[in-house]
């Protein structure tokens, strides 16, 4: 323990002093010093060390020159496994891991036989303090540990220029200049000597780092015409030099020519540079009668060629002369056909003329002296087909020339009247005159009746081409083609039409009517006129008149005869109507019969009849009620009401009679008037009621009556005395009720001195045949005046009580 307790202070007082050494020197240089560090706890792979550098320091030293080789050596202590250091293998050669440049073979440190060719051997350890290969390198396997050593760099960013490379050293850095540049920062590029343009030519550089410096490239031109000599391109170069000589300018030279080498002319030059040289120019002038066929003027270009060969001076022609057409042509030629100076002369055959001079000289220009003449066919006049005719000619030779053949023919309808062949003879006349085509004729033809006709005539009145239209009057057809044509075979092509008038639709009588007609032409036709009428008793309906008009129609449809209406009628009332109509309901020819019902009278004709004036015959009749005999007067003692449902004591009158008081009915206590015209009953009759008839019942009571209206009847009264001595025992007076009842009983005549016991007795025997009299009398009141209300006939009419008796009205 105490052991592995020094060896490690060892260590770390070892470090302590590496990193004061280093700052030590970089406090001497005036810069930032190159510091190291190493570590050997815990143990690396190449690549954990490299890391481990990375995120602590700069990165892994790479031992870039002998003098840091030779400080790490004796400073770093001597550790059995060695250290990793910034260099490895990539894409098979060894590079700095820093600048990620080749590690150059001169910078290369390796131990003897290193390195060897094992397989994964990538990466570079130093031997530091060994025996054998101190401070050399070996490489080994990246995943071997090993100590570790780092470096902080010194070389800021601006510590050299951009053409220089920074190099560490120990506890300073050098700026090692790039090929070209020069100073203490390499900021410097090296200058060559300006030159001149070369004479007839001019250059252009491109400076990169400034004017005729290092790297700066000048190209060289020359003017055209002008060739460069010598190099095209000069270079600055690193060593302030250029790469070349400046080049020279010189003008390019052309062929000479032989100034007598040109046939049927000259050549005549200038050379403003030098003798035919660029811009040097030959003129060829060619003598009279030649020319040239090409370009006159030749000219030494800029690359030194002729811009065309020298032109040659040829004799002159012109254009090769023909034979003309229907010719011949004899020519004499003085160097070559058709040449300068050369002589043609032309003639024609029959039927041919020439036009145009008959020789022909080729001048100097290489024109003819007159154009070639030509032999033209002999001409006839040109002939037109005559009217109505066509003409085919065959022309051999030309448009009615020489030897044409002109063919007349007339048109189809005309005849050819001459000779219809002409020729062109070789004089230019025809040999016949042109024929004549005149039309056919058809026969003339008219107009037919009540028609007109119209004609158009090409070649003259009804002949070929005629064209005959027919037409026909108002209200007339045709009863052909209107249109006609004469023929090429003079014949019209259709006859002439008929005009037939128009026909209408046949009319009928209407109904009940009559129809009457007048025909200008034919039956129910154009202008026919008809008018219509109806039988008595009927009235038009519609237009009277009509007309067949030139369209086959009539102007108004046959009318109808409808029967004359009457007014309307309606039973009467309590009656009835039976009606038999003819034609219409209430029209002309009705016939109605009235009646009436039971207990109703006719007032007036049963029958009427609707005439043809729709009148009627005969006013409607009423149902009247049948009378019953009057009734004037009411029975005496008594009272009549009677109720009149339609006239005064007529058919359904009932009338009800009552007895005044104290009188009875004798009869029927109503009557009714029945449908004969008779009462149902007689008249009844008031009789007094009668009471019983008394009579005294001894000799001693005397009766006095008198009657008003009858013996013993209502309102009798009689009066009873007794004879003297005897007293009245009773009522001295009995009156005949209106109930036919005495009002008591008959009295009598006692004795005075016996007269009290018989009078009880007499009382009350009295008095029960009074009161037994007055209940049968009520009694049969009630009976009589149950009948009567049994027998009224209830109506609509008033009651007796409502109403007073009309017999007593008037």
């Amino acid at each position: 323990m105490k052991c592995k307790f020094w060896t490690n202070l060892y260590w770390r007082v070892l470090i302590a002093v590496f990193i004061v050494f280093a700052q030590d020197l970089s406090s001497r240089r005036g810069a930032q010093a190159w510091t190291y560090n190493y570590s050997i706890i815990p143990n690396r792979t190449w690549h954990e060390a490299r890391k481990w550098c990375q995120d602590n320091f700069k990165d892994m030293v790479e031992t870039q020159n002998q003098e840091e080789v030779d400080f790490l050596n004796n400073f770093l202590p001597f550790y059995s496994k060695y250290y990793w250091i910034g260099i490895h293998k990539v894409a098979g050669l060894w590079t700095w891991t820093g600048t990620n440049k080749n590690v150059p073979e001169e910078f290369q440190n390796w131990a003897q036989n290193e390195p060897d060719k094992l397989p994964n051997q990538d990466c570079v350890e130093i031997y530091i303090k060994r025996g054998k290969d101190t401070a050399k390198w070996n490489n080994e396997n990246c995943s071997k540990l090993k100590g570790t050593v780092c470096y902080t760099d010194s070389c800021a960013q601006d510590s050299c220029s951009a053409h220089a490379d920074c190099v560490e050293t120990v506890g300073n850095y050098t700026c090692q200049c790039h090929p070209g540049f020069t100073g203490p920062r390499c900021e410097e590029p090296i200058a060559c000597k300006p030159f001149l343009d070369p004479k007839q030519g001019s250059h252009y550089c491109f400076d990169p780092f400034g004017f005729n410096r290092f790297n700066s490239s000048c190209h060289f031109l020359c003017e055209l015409g002008f060739e460069l000599i010598g190099a095209p391109q000069l270079l600055c170069q690193a060593t302030g030099h250029w790469n070349h000589p400046v080049p020279l300018c010189q003008v390019k030279p052309c062929p000479a020519l032989n100034h007598t080498s040109v046939n049927g002319g000259s050549i005549k030059c200038s050379h403003p540079i030098a003798p035919y040289s660029f811009n040097s120019t030959c003129d060829v002038l060619c003598d009279e009668g030649y020319e040239l066929r090409a370009q006159g003027r030749i000219r030494c270009d800029h690359t030194g060629q002729w811009t065309a060969s020298v032109p040659a001076c040829t004799i002159k022609k012109c254009s090769p002369l023909l034979f003309p057409v229907w010719g011949n042509m004899t020519c004499v030629d003085t160097l070559e056909p058709f040449s300068f100076g050369s002589r043609c002369g032309f003639t024609c055959q029959e039927g041919y003329y020439l036009s145009g001079d008959s020789t022909l000289t080729c001048l100097a220009s290489g024109q003819w002296s007159e154009p070639t003449p030509t032999c033209t066919v002999v001409q006839c006049n040109i002939l037109s087909a005559p009217p109505a005719a066509s003409m085919q000619c065959q022309h051999p030779l030309g448009l009615y020339s020489y030897g044409s053949t002109c063919t007349v023919q007339c048109d189809e309808g005309f005849d050819l009247t001459g000779t219809n062949v002409t020729k062109c003879s070789s004089q230019g006349s025809w040999s016949h005159a042109l024929p004549v085509c005149q039309a056919k004729r058809c026969d003339p033809i008219n107009s037919p009746p009540h028609g007109s006709l119209s004609c158009t005539n090409s070649h003259g009145s009804f002949s070929f081409g005629s064209r005959c239209n027919t037409a026909c009057d108002e209200g007339f057809v045709q009863s052909g083609t209107g249109l006609t044509e004469c023929t090429s075979l003079g014949t019209w092509s259709a006859d002439v039409p008929h005009c037939l008038v128009k026909r209408c639709p046949a009319l009928n009588s209407p109904v009940f009517g009559s129809l009457i007609c007048s025909d200008p032409h034919e039956v129910f036709s154009f202008g026919s006129q008809c008018t219509s009428t109806c039988e008595e008793g009927f009235l038009l309906n519609g237009t009277a008149d009509t007309e067949c008009t030139s369209m086959g129609t009539w102007t108004a449809n046959i009318p109808h005869c409808l029967a004359q209406r009457c007014p309307s009628l309606n039973s009467p009332s309590h009656g009835s109507m039976v009606c038999s109509d003819r034609h219409e309901v209430f029209s002309f020819g009705s016939l109605c019969t009235f009646s009436c019902k039971e207990g109703f009278v006719l007032n007036g004709t049963a029958d009427t009849e609707c005439t043809s004036l729709g009148m009627w015959s005969r006013e409607t009749p009423h149902c009247l009620a049948r009378l019953c005999p009057l009734v004037d007067q009411t029975p005496q003692h008594g009272k009549m009401n009677c109720s009149h449902p339609y006239l005064p004591f007529s058919y359904g009158s009932l009338c009800d009679f009552e007895c005044n008081e104290g009188f009875s009915l004798r009869g029927s206590p109503a009557m009714t008037c029945n449908s004969s015209g008779h009462w149902s009953s007689d008249l009844p009759t008031c009789h007094p009621l009668q009471c019983e008839p008394i009579h005294p019942s001894s000799l001693l009571l005397s009766m006095n009556c008198s009657h008003p209206l009858g013996n013993f009847s209502f309102g009798s009264q009689c009066l009873f005395t007794c004879k003297e001595g005897f007293s009245l025992n009773g009522t001295d007076t009995l009156i005949c009720s209106a109930a036919g009842l005495w009002n008591g009983s008959l009295p009598t005549c006692i004795d005075m001195q016996v007269g009290s016991a018989m009078l009880l007795y007499t009382g009350v025997g009295t008095s029960s045949v009074v009161i037994s009299l007055v209940l049968i009398g009520l009694a049969l009141l009630i009976l009589t005046r149950f009948k009567k209300r049994g027998k009224m006939i209830k109506s609509d009419v008033l009651t007796w009580e409502d109403k007073e008796n009309p017999a007593f009205e008037f």
